[in-house]
């Protein structure tokens, strides 16, 4: 009984001297201490969390570089391949008719067509012109051309077809304005 009785005194004791120690190591009370932690957590945890707000908005910063970058490289491509689009249109269209019935150039139509359905497939859309109101945004104008079917300011003729990707053009269509 004895022993008990020493051990839960020395334990009060002990405590006691564990809490003196604490308050005369840093001069505060533990309760002014414990105020610090919990001031100093608070303060990590706001830093923490502005840190995770910071990457989360550079990684939707940097996704939407990329998909501008890929929608820029798309457009280039396109533009460097809208040349050879336009010579298969000129070959298909003006063939005499005795190669036309000739089994390699159905074979030069495949390929046109392919070419078309790929660029559909990437968004590409070709920029309706005639009869349309003239938009400088969509259309270049090489010329006004009187006319007395369409109104002022309509596209007469398209002289070389215009595409868009989305809401980028890729290449204007270059028309002739009813004027």
């Amino acid at each position: 009984m004895n022993d008990e009785r020493v051990r839960e005194e020395t334990g009060n004791v002990l405590e006691g001297e564990l809490v003196d120690a604490a308050e005369t190591a840093t001069g505060a009370p533990l309760e002014e201490q414990l105020a610090a932690a919990q001031a100093e957590a608070a303060r990590y945890l706001d830093g923490w969390q502005r840190t995770q707000a910071e990457f989360a908005n550079a990684r939707k910063r940097f996704d939407k570089q990329r998909a501008e970058a890929y929608a820029s490289a798309n457009a280039d491509l396109v533009g460097k391949l809208l040349p050879l689009i336009d010579d298969l249109e000129r070959a298909v269209s003006s063939a005499p008719e005795s190669v036309q019935r000739d089994p390699w150039f159905a074979g030069v139509g495949l390929v046109y067509r392919k070419m078309m359905s790929t660029l559909e497939e990437l968004g590409v859309q070709p920029i309706p012109a005639v009869g349309e109101p003239f938009d400088p945004n969509w259309h270049e104008a090489l010329s006004p051309e009187p006319s007395n079917e369409h109104d002022s300011g309509t596209i007469v003729r398209e002289l070389r077809r215009g595409y868009r990707l989305g809401d980028q053009v890729v290449r204007p269509s270059l028309v002739t304005v009813a004027a």
